[in-house]
């Protein structure tokens, strides 16, 4: 996916979880902050970030920010997009160019409503023995590195372990193929991991996902202030 109008800024607080302020050209800006996690070890103080300026003239705030560089425990700078809308985008792109997992891919519905409960995506496809098949795809975007590793989630998520559970069952079931999809939105990392130190009862959920036939994929992107494009598969450690 693609940003305009990029321009880069330095942080200097976030008074609430939907806006912050940033020094762009020697002036404090109010910016919309496109992410309403915690995000604590990104938005530092003096921090260089990436904001979006908006082509909507009655939008209170003028500009979202979209990325943050964040300085490694190894003492290395990466870029960290921090967009909660991106990851559905990327991990469309990705699903519609992933001949592997659907060697033919003849359905992908975003928002898909299954009873009381809506799933990102559902798509319809035929294997390589041309069976037709049914998957439905949860996507977490994931903006938490530590010593080199992806980490999710960054604070506890009720919703987030409210799906993992409801696609375990679903799988028990064998009515569906069910996939969780975790967008690394940075590059770099050896693996992912789910953050028990965070969210244990989410790790033992997502263990038992994949114990129960949820495939899980941890997708790792290309960042730059302007893109977020997928790179490639990481290793899921669960």
């Amino acid at each position: 996916m693609h940003y305009s109008r990029i321009q880069k800024a330095i942080f200097l607080d976030r008074p609430n979880r939907f806006i912050a302020h940033v020094l762009l050209d020697g002036k404090t800006e109010t910016v919309h902050v496109k992410n309403t996690g915690r995000c604590k070890e990104l938005l530092v103080a003096n921090a260089t970030v990436y904001i979006e300026e908006s082509d909507n003239p009655e939008r209170k705030t003028k500009f979202d920010l979209i990325a943050v560089e964040k300085n490694t425990s190894e003492n290395k700078k990466i870029l960290i997009n921090m967009d909660s809308l991106a990851p559905n985008k990327v991990a469309a792109e990705w699903l519609l160019q992933n001949k592997k997992l659907f060697p033919e891919l003849t359905l992908l519905k975003a928002e898909h409503t299954l009873e009381d409960s809506r799933f990102d995506f559902y798509a319809e496809y035929n294997d390589e023995f041309t069976h037709p098949r049914k998957k439905l795809i949860e996507v977490k975007g994931c903006t938490l590195e530590k010593d080199g590793i992806a980490l999710f989630p960054d604070a506890p998520t009720l919703r987030g372990l409210k799906h993992v559970r409801e696609l375990t069952a679903l799988s028990k079931s064998g009515e569906y193929e069910c996939m969780i999809l975790i967008i690394v939105q940075m590059t770099g990392c050896k693996y992912f991991t789910p953050n028990r130190e965070t969210h244990a009862e989410f790790a033992d959920a997502l263990k038992e996902a994949k114990s129960a036939g949820v495939k899980i994929f941890a997708v790792e992107c290309e960042v730059t202030p302007e893109t977020l494009v997928a790179k490639g598969e990481i290793e899921v450690r669960v």
